[in-house]
């Protein structure tokens, strides 16, 4: 994953996070689920070993 795709992951999720705080959603509702997949798209990019 490119280092633009990776920076547009956590923008995005910054974004919802900002979003479900404001708006007081609970778990569940497919911006919190959006969070949660991006969590773990994140996640398995940084176990990737660079190069």
């Amino acid at each position: 994953m490119a280092d633009l795709d990776l920076r547009a992951l956590e923008s995005e999720r910054r974004r919802l996070w900002a979003e479900c705080r404001l708006k007081g959603l609970p778990r569940g509702t497919p911006e919190r689920l959006r969070i949660d997949e991006i969590d773990m798209l994140l996640a398995d990019h940084r176990a990737k070993p660079a190069g």
